[in-house]
């Protein structure tokens, strides 16, 4: 009988640097978008121009994903492989899962355009219409269920159970955002609908 310290080593900072990161960009993402919708501080610190304010939040979330990345490939890197992932039809399946991921990921950034991508409607910054073209006909949150699979294929490639723990954590943080995210961007086109 194998044991659970056979396959993940808790020992390693590493795997909680990476954990915390996750847990704490879209943490930061909602309170610091939720805070400009409210008080419009980052359009204030920026001057009262609220593209400039939206171009500082996204050069932060997407600077907070590149670390958040880094730390996550690197925790993997320390930590116990699982032999039975080590075979090419499961390597095979991660590099369909990256490339899926990601396609959805940069299409949907396309789609949105860089404001949509970064929030922009908490700035007031809103889209003519609700984006329902491709890749949101697929599904309904693309860069959140791309992102994942990107996760999930990093964790494969690597063998490592370590890596499928934190991508299922990745999953949860990303449906509680949702939970939040979606109803108060809901909010802001209502609100938007009304004045028209």
């Amino acid at each position: 009988m194998h044991s659970v310290t056979e396959y993940f080593d808790f020992s390693q900072p590493s795997f909680y640097f990476a954990l915390a990161n996750i847990l704490f960009n879209p943490i930061f993402w909602n309170i610091a978008a939720r805070a400009e919708y409210q008080s419009h501080i980052l359009t204030k610190l920026a001057g009262g121009h609220a593209f400039r304010g939206c171009a500082v939040l996204a050069l932060s979330i997407f600077s907070l994903g590149i670390l958040r990345d880094y730390l996550y490939k690197s925790a993997l890197e320390f930590q116990p492989i699982y032999p039975l992932l080590q075979h090419d039809a499961v390597k095979a399946v991660a590099v369909v899962l990256f490339l899926t991921g990601n396609v959805l990921v940069l299409s949907s950034m396309w789609a949105l355009g860089f404001t949509g991508t970064y929030l922009g409607d908490y700035f007031g910054i809103l889209m003519d219409a609700r984006v329902t073209g491709f890749p949101f006909n697929v599904c309904e949150d693309p860069m959140y269920t791309g992102s994942t699979f990107s996760f999930l294929a990093t964790a494969l490639w690597y063998a490592s159970p370590a890596g499928l723990l934190l991508t299922f954590v990745v999953h949860v943080v990303y449906r509680v955002a949702l939970r939040y995210e979606g109803p108060f961007t809901a909010m802001i086109y209502a609100n938007k609908d009304k004045k028209q």
